[in-house]
């Protein structure tokens, strides 16, 4: 598609980055809930918050504000910058620029938000154009950017735009599509969102943990909530490595990361000081010991509804055992014990992981929505 012209940026719009204030101290406990920030940063989580509300009926997918501060504090691994759009003082819009500092050197996430009645008017243009200015500063050459819809925000059977190297589609004539496209973005995968109702039928779980048992005789489970155990961490940290390596990426490109026993815990660390209660279930190996399969859930007393299915991964070695199975299974049963007022469990996975899909589905995951992962790659 050739690009169309823009609008000319509106005058009287300024994109200032914003300011972040130090870290809490220690963990936050469930009052916490509105911390001190600056009053830009809480304009910029507030049309966060907003954009949640309109386009999905709630904040289930929305970071707290407290999450927020930490995430742009950054990493020793990310560097994050966020920026607020004021048309004659008022805020419109909000973008941000993500920096892999470890791996994907070459690579910058951009996201760009404009308050729904101020659109159409260049702002997200303005906005996209410093972000990938600030990019190309800093010798990035690829950008990536995500959008997500709910299912059965366009009619059945609406045209779709295919993605490149993945599986599925989105909406051709939804207007991020549009917007993307105009701007020389290409879709390279869509990622399925699917919500998981709470609690699971206790028959369903003991069915399904049966026949998983059957194929894991050598296998047995460690769990722990929030910290992993010393004696088992740098195993950990292995896993978590291949799981940047193992789940489908589509032609995105992206390099694995490098997880080691300092990243885990830095991790963990940040969690904690978000208000993030977090439960693993490891499978490992009785005869090497080895650590062969992990799936993670996360929990906020900000938002008791919703728990979100973090990574879930086997290592290949370890394949056809239904180990993923027996390990949801596992963390399921304790997340319904140790957060009796959540609702849902909210997952993510590309729509060409048809194994990880299969054992949702089984679960009683139903889909929810879906995220379009969109690249642009310098010449």
């Amino acid at each position: 598609m050739t690009p169309t012209s823009n609008p000319p940026q509106p005058i009287g719009l300024k994109i200032a980055r914003i300011a972040i204030t130090a870290e809490p101290d220690g963990a936050l406990d469930a009052a916490e809930r509105e911390p001190a920030a600056p009053a830009d940063f809480r304009a910029f989580h507030e049309l966060g918050t907003a954009e949640e509300l309109e386009v999905w009926g709630n904040l289930d997918r929305c970071a707290t504000l407290t999450e927020s501060l930490m995430y742009w504090r950054g990493s020793p691994y990310e560097e994050r910058q966020a920026f607020l759009a004021r048309l004659d003082g008022v805020a419109v819009g909000r973008c941000s620029l993500t920096l892999p500092l470890s791996e994907n050197t070459d690579e910058a996430g951009i996201e760009i938000l404009v308050a729904s009645a101020h659109r159409r008017q260049g702002i997200g243009t303005a906005m996209l154009g410093r972000m990938e200015s600030l990019a190309r500063e800093r010798g990035r050459t690829v950008f990536d950017s995500y959008c997500g819809e709910p299912i059965g925000s366009f009619p059945e059977g609406a045209p779709e735009l295919a993605a490149k190297s993945g599986t599925g589609g989105v909406p051709r004539e939804a207007a991020s599509t549009g917007f993307a496209l105009r701007h020389g973005y290409s879709l390279e995968q869509v990622e399925t969102t699917s919500l998981l109702p709470l609690p699971v039928p206790s028959g369903l779980l003991s069915t399904l943990e049966r026949d998983a048992l059957e194929h894991a005789r050598d296998y047995k489970l460690l769990l722990w909530q929030d910290r992993c155990p010393e004696t088992v961490v740098e195993a950990y940290a292995a896993l978590k490595s291949l799981m940047t390596t193992e789940v489908p990426i589509a032609g995105l490109g992206w390099e694995g990361e490098r997880w080691d026993v300092a990243r885990v815990r830095a991790e963990e660390d940040t969690w904690c000081k978000s208000g993030i209660e977090s439960l693993v279930a490891v499978a490992r190996h009785d005869g090497s010991g080895e650590l062969a399969a992990y799936t993670v859930l996360n929990h906020r007393a900000a938002l008791p509804g919703i728990v979100n299915q973090e990574d879930t991964l086997v290592a290949p070695g370890h394949r056809g055992h239904r180990l993923g199975m027996l390990a949801k299974i596992a963390n399921l049963r304790r997340a319904q014990l140790q957060w009796p007022d959540a609702k849902s469990v909210m997952t993510w996975n590309a729509s060409e992981n048809r194994h990880m899909l299969a054992i949702n589905i089984a679960l009683g995951f139903r889909p929810a929505g879906i995220e379009g992962e969109w690249q642009k790659r310098l010449e």
